[in-house]
């Protein structure tokens, strides 16, 4: 029988909040440590994935551990692709494509500002 793990998701978020609310980078330190424990090891991916629902502890996962894309692509929990657009013309060269968009009107060049009045018209130029 093995044994459980020390490292619980509610001793993690305290000391995020605790690093998010006074700056503690002890705290921090400790609660990067613990993620990268559960993220590095297959054991404990479940937990991780659990933890990251707090959106502290999925901050510090995006800038600094970066394992719980990878580790829900592992397990097949990835999300589906949104559709593309079909382009226009695809699979015709670049001068065929290019016929085939309608033309972009662009807009006049604005007329030249006329000189704009003095705010204090007393004063000389």
């Amino acid at each position: 029988m093995s044994r459980p793990s020390r490292i619980s998701r509610a001793k993690i978020i305290e000391q995020l909040r605790l690093a998010a609310r006074k700056g503690d980078r002890t705290a921090l330190a400790l609660a990067c440590d613990q993620m990268k424990t559960l993220a590095y090891s297959p054991r404990y991916w479940e937990r991780y994935l659990e933890l990251l629902a707090n959106p502290l502890a999925r901050l510090v996962d995006l800038l600094l551990i970066k394992q719980g894309e990878k580790i829900a692509r592992q397990k097949g929990w990835t999300r589906p692709r949104r559709a593309r657009r079909a382009e226009p013309g695809k699979g015709t060269s670049g001068r065929q494509r290019e016929a085939a968009r309608p033309a972009r009107r662009r807009r006049p060049a604005p007329a030249p500002a006329a000189m704009q009045q003095s705010l204090f018209p007393d004063l000389p130029a």
